[in-house]
């Protein structure tokens, strides 16, 4: 039974037994009445049942009921008159009590009642929390995540890979429908556990830490307009349920991983406290290799240069989040939480070249960096709800304040394997320090009022304001061998980006429809500041293109959203929504200092990079039958000044220059279908599949871009309980091949596998699982310029991982139903009209 109906049904009991006690007030009685009173409790928590229902039937006359709910405390009392009755006590998803035959002729005291969970309805629950479920909004659609094996010991980064229309590519990179302008949440804000536009992070928390995930392609006015492919909203664990209750998670792997996290929660009438700990240590051996032929080298120039490069990553990762929720009243609460994280990286690059020289090896080098990172993040929250009335009418506000520190120190060493033309190049000893200092602030404020039973307005206000400070040094070897530093390279980039929006939405139902309008007005202010030794006119010399070094830039945008929805039957609709987004450069991407760990291939961001805007038009269908769930979606998309990596062969050098610049539109559409099919309770398969097509054409450089492409991409997962209550899940994946303005990018294809058994009374489950069983999920492709055509193979996290993980539980058989039980008062925030 869902929480809505649960909610209803306590509802309408309520009212019911109310209006029958009333009515019987008003009767003429001589009779004297007494008093029945209880308590009715969670029998495996003792904690109290809020809402169950008791009834009173007369044993002479069953049509005579009168009754009462518990409140709070599961406490209930009712009057009665003098007779004979059977005291039904019972409350959703529970075995009832009867007490039949009671003689009442004075008070009773029933004293403490226990109910524990029927056996029907907790097979019902376990069935439930071991299958993804699909719930289809206004707005968005909300994957609530089951006991997904393959991610067991795994992080939040392999646990969305699993998410249909989601895809985590081999370097951690998240995409939409396969568009990677996505915006990442984590319970509804912008948050240091996502990273600073970076999802580093989310390949360092837990798998088991996130409750669902919402998938928004059409996001209402409501969220920020940040991100031109929608939104993905993490929600993580908080629970509600009454007691104390965790988990304890722990994890040991190959390539080497050992890792352990614990959630705990403990909740009472007063306050509900919550805590996520956790460490992590792994390492990711990774590889690439490059092959770089240069068409338009001359006889005292390189034409072919391979690179081969290996990876090892050292990274060890401290997770910690407390929080606890207050309930002012029976309305009002208010939820401060702490977010701290202290990550370590000690990576190891070793970089052996070949250089050609009329298709002959003419020199050869290897270079090794060194770097050591070491990062802390601070986030501190606050909440406030108020639940103004019972008609739903609410204010929320939150403030939210973010900090964090990265440290980062490479040393890289160059020496030469061999030398045929006595080349003369000097090859140098570099150490590089990198210090960034994050600050972040949010403050947010929203309004909800409902009109009559079906209809609703929102309003409200979000204020970011984020500043990035990257303060960089670079010293290189001088003829004495001694390190000095490079003035030219050396600088500070000071980066701020402010977000102001105020927004408003309405929303009603007719019948069978229901929509949801919205309008977001949204000022954006991207400036910077970049002090280095070279002066302003002579960077574009330096660069090769114009740089602004002290810009201030603001945009103004409206951006409406309208969302419909039609029920054509009880558990089949169709949605269609229409949005407009922004998506905004990151600092990475406009800071104009190249990084520098290969000589001849590098990285470097453009100043000049202005916001891209979308327009995109969203049409869906669901069905859901009693074991399969079908939903499917044709999408549109219009995008100006879409962001593009172009590479290029910096002019007199053999350097590959990688920069993102604005490349004029895309036009992207594309349609997917997804299944959920749970024939019996030992199989249960999801498959989703997606094809798209995107045209981009532009002009960069007096240079004309143009590709059209159709690509595709499918997940195939079944999960499998064979003889022993042994769960046998498989997740396959296939990125199909596609194009770019400049090249194409082979398919990539994924196996994982996974076993687990409940151990321990079904309170622990042990569970062993590897991931890319055939080493396959690695990028290759080819790039082909005018200048040069190149083939290059990358590896972020390189064979098969082996992974096995022991998790235990503590009061969490009931957790689980709880969790069905509660919510109700979500309403438009999460989409009331379904």
């Amino acid at each position: 039974m869902t929480n809505r109906k649960i909610f209803v049904v306590s509802l309408l009991v309520s009212l019911f037994l109310a209006t029958f006690q009333n009515a019987q007030a008003k009767e003429p009685t001589s009779d004297k009445k007494y008093t029945v009173t209880g308590k009715v409790i969670d029998d495996a928590l003792n904690v109290p049942l809020e809402y169950a229902t008791i009834s009173i039937v007369d044993v002479n006359d069953p049509k005579k009921i009168t009754g009462d709910v518990t409140n709070a405390m599961g406490e209930f009392s009712v009057d009665v008159p003098e007779g004979t009755y059977n005291i039904i006590v019972e409350f959703i998803s529970y075995e009832s009590k009867t007490f039949n035959n009671v003689p009442i002729n004075d008070d009773l005291n029933l004293g403490t009642i226990k109910l524990g969970l029927g056996s029907e309805n907790l097979d019902e629950v376990v069935v439930r929390a071991e299958t993804t479920q699909v719930d289809i909004r206004l707005d968005k659609k909300i994957y609530t995540i089951g006991k997904d094996l393959t991610t067991a010991g795994g992080t939040v980064s392999d646990a969305l890979n699993n998410v249909p229309s989601v895809t985590v590519d081999i370097d951690g990179t998240i995409s939409l429908r396969g568009n990677e302008n996505v915006r990442i949440l984590i319970n509804g804000k912008p948050s240091a556990i996502a990273g600073y536009g970076s999802t580093d992070v989310l390949q360092q928390l837990p798998a088991d830490a996130i409750e669902k995930v919402e998938v928004i392609t059409s996001p209402s006015a409501r969220y920020g307009a940040e991100g031109t492919a929608g939104i993905l909203n993490i929600i993580l664990r908080k629970d509600k349920t009454l007691g104390f209750n965790g988990s304890l998670s722990l994890n040991a792997g190959i390539p080497a991983n050992a890792g352990v996290s614990g959630n705990v929660n403990y909740r009472n009438k007063n306050f509900n406290i919550f805590n996520t700990t956790g460490y992590r240590y792994f390492e990711a051996p990774g590889n690439g290799y490059f092959d770089t032929k240069y068409k338009n080298a001359a006889n005292n120039e390189f034409d072919r240069i391979i690179e081969d490069r290996d990876m090892q990553r050292l990274n060890r990762n401290f997770n910690f989040n407390l929080g606890m929720e207050y309930y002012l009243t029976d309305r009002s609460s208010l939820t401060g939480s702490f977010f701290y994280r202290a990550g370590e990286d000690r990576d190891k690059t070793t970089n052996v070249s070949d250089y050609f020289m009329n298709s002959e090896k003419a020199f050869g080098s290897t270079r090794i960096e060194r770097e050591n990172q070491d990062e802390k993040d601070y986030q501190f929250a606050l909440n406030y709800v108020n639940k103004l009335d019972d008609n739903g009418q609410k204010l929320t506000a939150d403030f939210q304040y973010e900090t964090g520190k990265e440290n980062q120190i490479s040393r890289i060493n160059e020496v030469e394997n061999y030398n045929n033309i006595n080349y003369d190049g000097r090859l140098f000893d570099e150490r590089i320090t990198n210090d960034e200092d994050q600050t972040e602030y949010l403050l947010q404020a929203d309004y909800v009022l409902p009109f009559g039973e079906d209809s609703q307005f929102e309003a409200g206000y979000r204020g970011n304001w984020e500043n990035t400070v990257t303060d960089y040094k670079l010293y290189q070897e001088n003829e004495n061998g001694n390190l000095e530093l490079n003035t030219e390279l050396t600088n500070v980039f000071d980066y701020t980006e402010n977000v102001n929006a105020f927004y408003t939405q309405y929303g009603s139902k007719f019948g069978d429809f229901s929509f949801l309008l919205g309008l977001r007005l949204e000022n954006t202010q991207l400036k910077g500041k970049i002090n280095s030794e070279i002066p302003a006119d002579q960077l574009e010399q330096v660069f090769g293109f114009p740089i602004d070094t002290d810009f201030d830039n603001n945009y103004l945008g409206l951006f409406p959203t309208v969302n419909f929805i039609y029920e054509l039957a009880e558990n089949e609709n169709i949605t269609l929504g229409y949005n407009r987004r922004i998506n905004r450069p990151r600092g990475w991407f406009i800071n104009p200092f190249p990084s520098r760990s290969s000589n001849n291939n590098i990285f470097q961001g453009n100043p000049n990079l202005r916001p891209s805007y979308s327009n995109a038009f969203d049409l869906g269908y669901l069905k859901d039958w009693e074991k399969l769930t079908f939903s499917s979606s044709v999408y549109y998309q219009h995008e100006t000044n879409s962001f593009e990596r172009i590479q290029e062969n910096v002019e007199g050098t053999n350097i590959i220059r990688t920069i993102p610049v604005n490349l004029s539109t895309q036009d992207r559409f594309g349609g997917e279908l997804g299944l959920l099919y749970n024939p019996a309770k030992w199989l249960r398969m999801n498959g989703s599949f997606n094809f798209f097509q995107f045209e981009t054409q532009g002009e960069f450089a007096g240079k004309s871009y143009y590709a059209k492409n159709n690509s595709w991409f499918a997940r195939f997962s079944s999960k499998v309980t064979l003889p022993a209550k042994i769960d046998w899940q498989t997740n396959a994946s296939y990125r199909g091949a596609a194009q770019d303005v400049q090249g194409t990018r082979d398919g990539i294809f994924s196996l994982d596998l996974a076993f687990s058994k409940d151990i321990l009374n079904d309170n622990a489950t042990l569970s062993l699982n590897v991931r890319d069983l055939f080493n396959s999920r690695k990028y290759s492709g080819y790039t082909i310029t005018d200048e040069i055509e190149r083939y290059s193979e990358f590896q972020w996290r390189r064979g098969q991982s082996f992974n096995l993980s022991f998790i235990y539980r503590f009061n969490q058989q009931k957790k689980r139903q709880e969790r069905r039980n509660e919510g109700g008062d979500d309403m438009m925030n999460e989409g009331q009209f379904k």
